[in-house]
């Protein structure tokens, strides 16, 4: 690679402060730990820091129905019972795994509006890496929350891509599959999604090796279902053979990776073993093929790991080594007893034999070179981002209400800019007393 990659980071700093409820797995404040960790290793110096605009409704519609974006605006804890039946039809509140907090609408906003913002950036060719850690909700559907996400940032971030990349693609490598994305993408072939995750009484179930996409789209959905204890070394001998094929066949324009943390050892709801250099290695490999490349969170629910994970994460795609001290920061105790950023695997076993880890290769190699190859669209002209600069600002604006406001050129006002001769043109169309009225 001759030149240094350019790294953007989003982060909202109200995105953290959002709650749940009790006992509630996922933690917004996971990202408050991460920033902090981010932010004591020094590593904000090394890329540009941007604070993201909350998404506007309208924003959100380009994928979500307008019903359901309409309902997330509405409700609060103290009118749920005035939408009863619109939390069923939309699969939230307290009978779910998608409560129905506090401050949801604005969450929703910030976390998805920082996707669309890296998304944009990379479009513009302003940063060669953005990076989210508070995007990466991969489960919401277009008209229902699932799995604690609301907004798909993921989905729209993709769509923005879209409209200048003819081929984008979708890696997870959370420990759950990223259905989401997924099926808003199953019957296309502009967007390939790679997933590898738990598969077999796990939530949410789908992501079976022979769910390939459909119509357009068949053999674009690439699934790897695994099961419980995947190693480092595991994980990379199906990661690294099919991620090659895959940009040898799709080669695509983008891509956007989702590195949820709970496929990290220790994890709560998780249930494979990796240390973060293996969970990191898949970022590695991915930044090695120097394509425009969108970087996003995901799950992760013991959070001091989480936080570990993305900052280590964040140093490689800056190519900065961190020491393995963690430094002090506001959140220091958190990483006791230890205070180390690396995590040492669980001593047990992995239930991915390698027979099965071999056929699970072999099929999706055999799936991605059944394929005929990168698909042709055709592209239209992007029209530009509406983006004035401060000498047009200036311009149009700096006489407003003041003497010389409006002021023409000189002339009768008969004609453009009183370039005219003065004499008054009738129009075809025009009435005229007597005969000549029609």
């Amino acid at each position: 690679m001759s030149t240094k990659q350019r790294v953007s980071y989003f982060y909202h700093p109200e995105v953290g402060h959002f709650y749940y409820g009790p006992s509630h797995p996922m933690k917004p404040h996971r990202l408050k730990l991460a920033h902090h960790l981010i932010l004591s290793y020094g590593l904000y110096k090394k890329m540009e820091c941007y604070r993201p605009h909350p998404a506007t409704p309208g924003e959100l519609a380009n994928f979500h129905s307008e019903d359901y974006v309409n309902f997330l605006m509405r409700v609060t804890p103290d009118n749920l019972r005035s939408f009863t039946q619109q939390m069923q039809k939309f699969n939230a509140g307290d009978m779910t795994d998608c409560p129905l907090f506090d401050g949801i609408f604005e969450f929703a906003q910030l976390y998805t509006g920082a996707s669309i913002d890296g998304a944009i950036k990379l479009n513009n060719d302003e940063t060669d890496i953005a990076i989210n850690w508070s995007g990466g909700l991969h489960h919401a559907k277009k008209s229902e929350a699932s799995g604690f996400c609301y907004i798909n940032d993921i989905v729209l971030a993709i769509l923005e891509l879209l409209k200048v990349h003819a081929r984008v693609l979708y890696i997870d490598i959370d420990v759950h599959h990223g259905d989401g994305v997924e099926e808003a993408f199953y019957c296309t072939d502009r967007v390939m999604t790679f997933s590898l995750h738990k598969y077999g009484d796990f939530f949410p179930g789908t992501g079976h090796i022979k769910d390939v996409g459909a119509k357009a789209g068949t053999g674009y959905s690439v699934n790897a279902p695994l099961t419980s204890g995947m190693t480092d070394k595991a994980y990379e001998d199906i990661f690294k053979p099919v991620m090659n094929k895959i940009m040898e066949i799709f080669r695509p324009g983008a891509i956007v990776l989702q590195c949820g943390a709970d496929s990290l050892t220790g994890d709560r709801l998780g249930c494979f073993n990796l240390s973060l250099k293996g969970h990191a290695e898949c970022v590695k490999y991915v930044k090695s093929f120097n394509v425009p490349t969108l970087v996003l969170g995901g799950g992760g629910y013991t959070i001091r790991n989480v936080a570990r994970c993305w900052a280590y994460e964040t140093s490689v795609l800056l190519d900065q080594p961190v020491s393995n001290d963690i430094p002090y920061n506001d959140y220091f105790e958190y990483y006791a007893p230890d205070y180390e950023l690396h995590l040492t695997p669980e001593p047990r076993e992995n239930l991915n034999t390698e027979a099965s880890l071999e056929a699970v290769r072999v099929e999706l190699l055999q799936q991605l070179q059944e394929l005929k190859g990168a698909p042709s669209v055709q592209m239209q002209e992007v029209p530009p981002a509406f983006n004035l600069n401060k000498e047009d600002i200036y311009a149009e604006g700096m006489n407003d209400g003041g003497p010389q406001d409006d002021e023409r050129e000189e002339g009768d006002g008969r004609t453009s800019k009183g370039m005219g001769d003065g004499i008054r043109r009738a129009h075809s169309a025009e009435f005229y007393e007597g005969d000549k009225d029609q």
